[in-house]
């Protein structure tokens, strides 16, 4: 495995602490984490792939004296990742040969950071043209998605594994009737994906302040759950969103059961159905119909399905 050789820069982020002498509490010490180290291992590197095997996978390993846990923002435009233990792995998924500035967070007694940042280039030879131009209409186009309100299944939950007792690409456990009555509030809900001119991106922003949340997620954050809600409740759901594909790691997908790709979308973005989850992975996509599976973020042993369509069922 080739070494290599990286550049840690800290900072010190100091919050004021600010109180009235009368009260009563007692701050203990406030501890800025030192002796910060970030190491990472590119997988695949050898002679002949510096940069890599093509699969973006990183390693990434982190220490510092007197740190509770770490963050890494990986430069790439996905979400901030907690690592308790400082040890993660990360995918960078954008094609070719990219340099990401990798930024380390140690959190420490008092919410005191120190923060180090390297510079990384990673190959990814990752590549789902069709997928990208079935969502997009192609280079330099646009083109919107909507629920398939009209077609049963149009939302399914199942197991996340045989293990759970079902089967992986199978809604054992509810599917959606046409119009299914208790998420009529969702089915306006319109999605657009745009590829740039030259093919090299694609953004994804929701048109209406719609999310749906379902019983199991809306109870760990505290809101009433199979309805509709805002931005008040769901804050990412607004704004253009980087869109990036990577390679599908599910049970499903290792058994050859999906397409193998992943639509993952950045500020914690996602295709209506909130669940706290921002990756979905495509179990079949068409120029007119889009089936995909995602975890739920309160509970990664429930599978969700969802089914879009390009035709406007409201028409």
């Amino acid at each position: 495995m080739k070494n290599i050789k990286y550049i840690l820069i800290p900072f010190f982020s100091l919050f004021l602490l600010t109180g009235c002498q009368e009260d009563d509490g007692v701050v203990g010490d406030i501890i800025a984490p030192n002796n910060i180290a970030m190491s990472f291992e590119i997988v695949g590197v050898d002679a002949n792939n510096p940069n890599g095997d093509g699969t973006g996978l990183v390693n990434f390993t982190a220490s510092a004296d007197n740190a509770i846990t770490y963050r890494y923002d990986f430069g790439d435009g996905s979400d901030v990742k907690v690592a308790p233990s400082g040890s993660i792995t990360h995918q960078f998924s954008l094609t070719g040969l990219n340099t990401y500035t990798v930024t380390l967070m140690a959190s420490g007694i008092g919410g005191i950071t120190t923060t180090s940042s390297i510079n990384i280039d990673v190959f990814s030879s990752f590549e789902d043209e069709e997928a990208k131009n079935f969502l997009t209409g192609g280079a330099g186009n646009s083109k919107t998605w909507y629920w398939a309100a009209d077609k049963p299944g149009n939302i399914g939950l199942g197991p996340n594994d045989v293990q759970s007792g079902g089967e992986h690409t199978w809604s054992q456990w509810f599917t959606s009737n046409a119009w299914h009555s208790d998420k009529l509030c969702m089915y306006d809900q319109e999605f657009v994906f745009t590829q740039s001119a030259d093919g090299k991106t694609v953004t994804f922003e929701q048109l209406t302040d719609i999310a749906y949340t379902p019983g199991d997620f809306a109870a760990s954050i505290g809101v009433d759950g199979d309805t509709c809600h805002g931005t008040d409740v769901a804050p990412t759901l607004d704004g253009v969103k980087n869109v990036t594909f990577s390679p599908s790691n599910s049970n499903a997908t290792e058994d050859g059961e999906y397409r193998g790709t992943t639509i993952n979308f950045s500020d914690g973005g996602f295709m209506g159905w909130y669940v706290g989850i921002s990756s979905i992975e495509i179990i079949e996509i068409t120029d007119s119909t889009l089936f995909v599976r995602m975890l739920d973020a309160s509970n990664p042993a429930l599978a969700w399905y969802c089914l879009y369509q390009t035709d406007n069922p409201n028409d």
